[in-house]
């Protein structure tokens, strides 16, 4: 007999942070507070859930407080900022989200996992870096970045130099043993901001690398080892479109794979906002038979799952 629909769900921005409020701890707690009543919804309906989620402004921020405080501190590396964010919000995430299934009666643990995820060093995007992170910087404080400390910097339109760093592809999560041992008594918080990169050595031993990984990737490939039946991208919008922000937006519901694929190829979807969460759906959707990969805003993910509304995708 088969038990309940195993659901990985991928929270985007919004999810987290609200624009109109600061950028600060308590404001973020105060955003998943209403998240966490939508995730809640999920659990108390009778899906099995694992969480990843986004870190892109907080290990920003960290990064940032770091080097503004070099001169009296040593700065911690990326790596380790990523690890500090999968700590931070897994911990936000668990507060509130354990504080609203204990309103509806559900007493269940959450936990976060810091979770390492392999990368191949021989990726292409090491030669590329592409992901932009930290602060901005003038041409001469870039130029004494690249240097001194070897990083990679490259101007961003009149706002000044970023550092940016790779964005190679999610190979295998190492903590999935624990994850799977933990799945069927407790929602688990993984692969926060994509995982910290790790690249592994002939002899297992493992390393940090300055780099990030696409959160949505990350979910598709935590959904796959998990053999998870739904990976739910959660976003601002309640679907994928076609056209988006023009008269003729047209928003898709049931796609399949291959279409999917071809509208990509067609332009349609933003480098930076929804072409790595098409990417992931497609991924996920042909890595098994009868997987389905939803895209989909956070307030309606209990309709999507019911086959009502957003984005879903087959093979």
């Amino acid at each position: 007999m088969r038990g309940a629909t195993k659901v990985v769900v991928a929270l985007g921005g919004n999810a987290l942070e609200d624009k109109q409020l600061p950028p600060t701890a308590q404001s973020q707690h105060q955003v998943l507070q209403r998240t966490a009543q939508q995730l809640s919804q999920l659990s108390v309906s009778g899906y099995e859930l694992a969480i990843v989620h986004g870190n892109g402004p907080q290990v920003g921020r960290i990064l940032l407080a770091s080097e503004t405080a070099r001169d009296v501190t040593p700065p911690m590396p990326f790596d380790v900022c990523g690890a500090m964010s999968q700590g931070y919000i897994g911990y936000h995430i668990q507060q509130t989200l354990t504080a609203a299934l204990r309103a509806q009666g559900k007493n269940i643990p959450v936990v976060t996992v810091v979770t390492q995820v392999v990368v191949d060093p021989q990726d292409p995007a090491f030669s590329h870096p592409t992901k932009p992170i930290g602060p901005f910087y003038t041409q001469a404080q870039a130029e004494a970045l690249t240097r001194e400390r070897g990083y990679h910097m490259r101007q961003d339109g009149q706002r000044g130099y970023r550092r940016v760093v790779p964005s190679p592809s999610p190979q295998r999560i190492v903590e999935i043993g624990t994850m799977k041992r933990l799945w069927n008594t407790t929602i688990t918080i993984a692969c926060g901001g994509g995982g910290v990169p790790v690249v592994e050595g002939a002899d297992g031993h493992l390393e940090g690398v300055a780099a990030v990984i696409d959160k949505d990737l990350a979910a598709c490939r935590l959904g796959i080892e998990m053999e998870a039946d739904v990976l739910m991208i959660l976003t601002e919008v309640p679907a994928v479109a076609l056209h988006f922000g023009t008269p003729q937006q047209e928003d898709l519901g049931e796609v399949k794979a291959e279409t999917l694929e071809q509208y990509a190829h067609q332009g349609h979807f933003g480098e930076g906002s929804m072409l790595p969460k098409v990417k992931a759906a497609i991924q996920f959707a042909r890595s098994a038979r009868g997987r389905t990969a939803i895209i989909t805003s956070l307030d309606r993910g209990l309709e999507a799952l019911a086959g009502k509304c957003g984005t879903r995708v087959t093979a």
